[in-house]
Formats: C-alpha cells, structure tokens, sequence
C-alpha cells in the first residue's frame, strides 16, 4: 500500500483553488481529484512561509520519468494559462499531483 505524500498549500492557492472549483462543474475533468488535494493538505501557510523546493501555483519544476530516464520541465498553471509546451494545468492528472509537494517527491 502507497501513501500519499504530505502536502504543504499557500493560503492564496487555496483561495484561487477554491474560487476555481466553485466556478466549475463537478463533472469537468480533474475537479474532483483536486478538491481532494485541497481536502488533504497538511499545511495551509502565508507564500512567505512556503519552504523552498515545494511546488505552488506557477512553480517551474524538473520531473524525471523514473522508468525512461526522459526529463521534462513544467510549469504549473490554471486551466486558461494551460496549451503552450510545459505549461501544465492545476487540472491535468500530472498539474493536481504535484500541487503542494516537495523536492524529491
């Protein structure tokens, strides 16, 4: 059995978050399982408090593909900022999963 890593949000995120869920259906892809994420943070902080390497709204992270080797570089973002090459949706299944975590997860 996996556990999920815990998740550290910034207060501001959460509010943005949330405004968006609000303003979506339940049925639109990826609302739900980011509900979930915004249910389970352990740490809701100020941004100056964020620790650095944790990954919040409009972070640029490097991800390796554990099995290929293949490195991307994404940068989180809402859904209407989403399309061009890296940037990647706080909707998308890879946006919502690495939301609140940290170097090395």
């Amino acid at each position: 059995m996996s556990t999920k890593p815990s998740l550290i949000l910034t207060r501001l995120d959460v509010q943005r978050l949330e405004r968006l869920i609000d303003s979506l259906d339940e049925s639109t892809p990826g609302v739900l399982a980011l509900q979930d994420e915004l249910d389970r943070a352990e740490q809701v902080v100020g941004h100056e408090e964020v620790p650095a390497g944790v990954v919040t709204m409009n972070s640029r992270v490097h991800c390796r593909e554990e099995a290929s080797g293949k490195d991307y570089h994404l940068t989180l973002v809402y859904p209407k900022d989403a399309g061009p090459e890296g940037n990647v949706s706080v909707l998308a299944p890879i946006g919502c999963a690495l939301l609140g975590l940290s170097v090395g997860e």
